[in-house]
Formats: C-alpha cells, structure tokens, sequence
C-alpha cells in the first residue's frame, strides 16, 4: 500500500489543489460546527443550573421552617416541577423516611457550613438529572434536582443540525475547491496542452488563449500565460530566420560552388588548356575559395549571440578606428577617407573585443567605400559626449533609398542598386550583432545633402586610467 504522502505526490495538481482547498474549507466548517456545538451546550447547561438556583431560593423561603426530610418530591416525571429535600449535619438526626435524592458526606459538610454549594448529576427513574446543594441555616442543607431531558434533548439536536450543517459545509468545500482548481488552472491547463501541442507538432504558431478582460490583469497565471506566448513568439521568429538564414545561405553557397566545381572539373581537363586559359582558371577558383572562405566565416560570426567575457577588454576605440581608416585606405586606393577624432575621444575607452570592433568598423568602411564615388571622400568622425563615444561614417553615394532603409541589416539583403557589386549581404547584418553584443546602437539614415550615413554610439568607461 502507497503512504498517502506518495500518492498524494503522484496525482494531478488539479486533484492536490482540490483536496487542499477542500480539507481547508472542511477544517473550517467542523471547527465552526463544533464550536458551535460547545457554545449551545454550555448555553443549555447554564440555563439548567440557573433554574436550578431559583427553584432553590424558593424552596428556601417555602420550606425554611420545615423539619428535616423530604419536603417536596416526584420530580421523577419530566412535567414535575422541581424536588427537594432537606439534610441535616448530623446522620442521628435524619428522618425515618429514606431520602429521595442522593446524600453524601459533602452534603453532610455544606449542612454544617464546612463546604460551599455545589451542582451534581445524578440517576432520577433512569433519568439524568441535576441537583444543587446549598446550605440553609440550623444547620441543615437544601438539596435540589430537576431532570436535564430537555437539556439533553437540546443537545442532540443541536448536534444533530450541526452534524448536517458541517457534512453540507464539507460537500459545498469539496464543489468550490473543485471549481477553485478548474478555474484557477484553466490557464496551466491550456499552457500545457499548447506545450504539448508544440512538442507533438513541432509547430510554434500555436498560441494559449487568453480571456477577452486580460488585458491589464496582474494574477500570476495569466501573467504566466502572457510570458509563455510571448516566449513563443520570439521562438517563433527566432525559428523563422533559423530558416531564412539556412535558406538564405544555401542559395547564397549554390552560385560559388557551383563555379568551383566547374572551374575543377575544367582544371582536370588542364592537359586540353592554353597556358593562359590554366591561369584565368586558377585564378577564378582562387577568388571563389576566397569568396566561399569569407561567406562561411561569416555565417560563424553570425552564429554567435555575445562576446566570450574573456575576450573583453578595455579598448581605444580612437586608435582601432584609425587602424580600421588605415587598413581601408589599403583596400580602397581610390576612395580618401577623411577622419576626424576629438581630442577627448582619444583618450576614452571602452570595454570591447578589439578584433570584433576592427571587423563591425571594415564592414561599414567598406559598405561606404563601396557605394562613395571615386572622387568623394568617405567622412569619419568619432566624438566623446557624457557617457558614449559617437562614431559616424558618411559617404557621398546615392544613398538609401527609402523602401530598403528599414533592410539594411537584414540578412543578407542586398539592395535593388547593389545587387551588380560585389559582397553577400552579411557585412551589416554582422556589424549591427557585433554593435549589439557590445551594447552599442548602429543605426543607418540618409545624410542632408546626399550620401548614406551610419551612427555607432558605444558606451563609455571614461578616461584611460581613471
């Protein structure tokens, strides 16, 4: 046999917040019923007892003169009023007649003054009853006893309407602990079989439904289930450019690839090539391995969400920007580049991967050079404000055309104008993740007068040596 603890655990949450609501419920409507019951009876008792010290005041008066002995009896009928007797201290001095009513040495001590009043129960006809012993005077004791049947009777009743109110009570708790459970764990109910719906499905569309007045309510469990849909929808769009990038990617591969292995199928002909056909065909699969080499490490720098915190460190962003100008300016003989740094920024750091910022900056160099006219200077500035560097690259180009601006960094997306150059539309997409994991903002606009310009603003750790 399982202990109760065990089985408990291995139920539904449903059932276990049913039992707990309804044990508490039902804990409560017993105590209630069986305070009550206690109240009633005392109530009942104390009315019995002062009828009893009434019936014995008058006595008192009726019967003070009276002789020892029994003086008022048959009170073993229910309608008999009240019976009493009186006792003296002294045993020699009872009557001939036996007493009706029970005597005993307390009696004989209350007669004598030696002991207080006192009530008793006793046995009248196989009736219960109850008797008061008080003291009279000439030293004699007043015994008085009325049967407790109406009491008794009373009593079971009470317990009786007490006993049906509290079994009502307890089948009202177990209804509401039920309804409690079902509506309370509506919400975890329909989160589960969505869960489970996803797992079966593999489908994360699906959504829970919430109530039409959820709006602005603050219960943990709709709370929970606005989080849980809301964890969806960023799996769901995580998922989508999963896909898209997959998708992306392998029509991105197919083009060079398929020129690689065109270019060495041809170069296994070598034997029927001119010398110069052997190079030109070298030299295209040189570019496409380069190219296929530079797309892939992309798509790996792409992968990843945040810089390792090893890597992290305190970084001139003036002096990575002026390598970055520099090593441009290699690339691009026939774009100038003109860059300007503050004499503040100079001497601010950052906290950063430096080889990470070098390739967020040669993306948007190179984006720039690639879309400046050759005889137009692509602008470099970098300033220090309160608690950022702001860095903005400029160049003189056509600029953004309106429905490609919100794009830009999108995977790689190429814009109607740069499909005819060179590149796979993964430098922005690269260098806004890179901007990201250094909690930074890049964002792109079209400069007054003409020209693309993308903004880079980077927190600041002050000074160096500060």
């Amino acid at each position: 046999m399982r202990p109760p603890a065990r089985w408990l655990r291995r139920r539904p949450l449903r059932t276990r917040l049913t039992l707990a609501a309804s044990l508490a419920v039902a804990l409560v409507v017993v105590g209630v019923c069986t305070a009550a019951f206690l109240v009633i009876r005392h109530q009942l008792l104390q009315q019995l007892d002062l009828h009893l010290t009434q019936s014995a005041r008058l006595a008192a008066q009726q019967y003070r003169h009276e002789p020892v002995g029994v003086v008022q009896g048959e009170c073993r009928y229910l309608a008999a009023p009240a019976c009493a007797q009186l006792v003296p201290a002294r045993a020699v001095d009872d009557p001939s007649k036996p007493y009706l009513l029970p005597v005993t040495g307390t009696t004989r001590k209350v007669a004598a003054g030696t002991h207080g009043s006192y009530y008793s129960e006793l046995r009248l006809a196989t009736h219960r009853a109850r008797m008061l012993t008080t003291p009279l005077d000439r030293g004699r004791a007043l015994q008085v006893a009325v049967r407790a049947d109406t009491v008794d009777r009373g009593v079971r009743q009470a317990a009786g309407l007490l006993a049906v109110v509290g079994a009502a009570g307890v089948l009202l708790a177990g209804a509401l602990g039920y309804w409690v459970s079902r509506t309370g764990l509506a919400p975890v109910s329909r989160l589960t079989a969505t869960a489970e719906r996803i797992a079966t499905t593999r489908d994360a569309r699906h959504r829970i439904e919430l109530p039409s007045d959820a709006t602005g309510r603050e219960d943990e469990i709709t709370r929970l289930a606005a989080a849980f849909n809301t964890m969806l929808d960023e799996l769901e769009k995580s998922i989508t450019a999963q896909r898209r990038l997959v998708a992306d990617a392998s029509h991105e591969l197919r083009t060079p690839l398929t020129a690689l292995r065109t270019n060495a199928e041809l170069l296994t002909r070598a034997a029927r090539l001119t010398e110069a056909q052997r190079e030109r065909a070298a030299g295209a699969l040189g570019r496409q391995l380069r190219e296929v080499t530079l797309l892939v490490n992309d798509l790996i720098e792409l992968a990843r969400e945040e810089e390792p915190d090893p890597l992290v460190e305190d970084v001139r962003l003036a002096a990575v920007v002026t390598h970055a100008v520099d090593a441009a300016r290699d690339h691009w003989p026939l774009t100038p580049f003109d860059l300007a740094v503050s004499p503040q920024a100079h001497t601010t750091i950052v906290a950063g991967v430096p080889a990470r910022l070098s390739r967020l900056l040669s993306s948007l160099l190179d984006n720039a050079a690639k879309f400046s006219p050759p005889d137009r200077p692509v602008e470099v500035t970098l300033i220090h404000a309160a608690d950022h560097l702001d860095l903005a690259i400029r160049d003189h180009g056509s600029g953004i055309a309106a429905e490609d601006l919100p794009y830009v960094f999108d995977r790689f997306y190429r814009a109607r104008t740069a499909r005819v150059l060179p590149g796979s539309g993964l430098g922005l997409a690269m260098a806004r993740q890179i901007a990201r994991a250094h909690h930074a903002d890049l964002t792109a606009e079209n400069a007054p007068g003409g020209g693309a310009l993308f903004r880079l603003r980077i927190p600041s750790n002050g000074p160096a040596g500060s």
